[in-house]
């Protein structure tokens, strides 16, 4: 039996509410094709927090992994590498949020330099996914599942992030 790319927490998932398209941009000079059975990172980027998911190539599930506190760019990317190090991904994902329409937003100049960020500093390729709802969508998820507000408030990030990492996977069906 072959070993997964990633050591898969035991926890049931559930797959996006609707296909969210990725964007086609890639962060470095060369857009590497990503090995079949890749561990993968993902990101749901947010000027206070910065939900985390993991998932692999092989498999294309995804499990929500840990939300970091972003006030701090230090101690922010110390953690990001903590966790590199742990998983070694082939592919970092990271959620690209854009208005209802499809329009930039400012938080979207951050969320692109923080993509850039991640590229340059882990030497990886970078995908950006389109995030819209996602947030949404974890904080019902949770809801449903019966977490009150203020536990929703602790994981929706990492919920956020998994969900962008399913759309990822949605998009890039092998």
């Amino acid at each position: 039996m072959r070993e997964p790319a990633c050591r898969q927490p035991n926890v049931s998932t559930r797959t996006a509410p609707w296909p969210i398209e990725s964007t086609p941009e890639s962060v470095g000079p060369l857009r590497p094709v990503v090995p079949r059975n890749a561990c993968v990172l993902a990101f749901d980027f947010g000027v206070r927090w910065i939900g985390v998911a993991v998932g692999d190539t092989e498999t294309r599930i995804a499990h929500p992994l840990t939300t970091i506190d972003a006030l701090a760019t230090r101690e922010r990317f110390e953690q990001i590498g903590a966790l590199v190090t742990e998983w070694q991904p082939g592919l970092l994902v990271v959620g690209l949020p854009l208005a209802v329409d499809g329009e930039r937003i400012p938080t979207t100049d951050r969320a692109d330099r923080f993509s850039r960020q991640l590229g340059g500093r882990f030497r990886l390729p970078v995908h950006r996914v389109d995030e819209r709802y996602t947030s949404v969508a974890a904080t019902s998820e949770l809801a449903a599942l019966g977490h009150g507000q203020q536990a929703r408030r602790l994981l929706e990030h990492a919920h956020a992030a998994r969900i962008i990492l399913e759309a990822y996977f949605h998009d890039h069906a092998p």
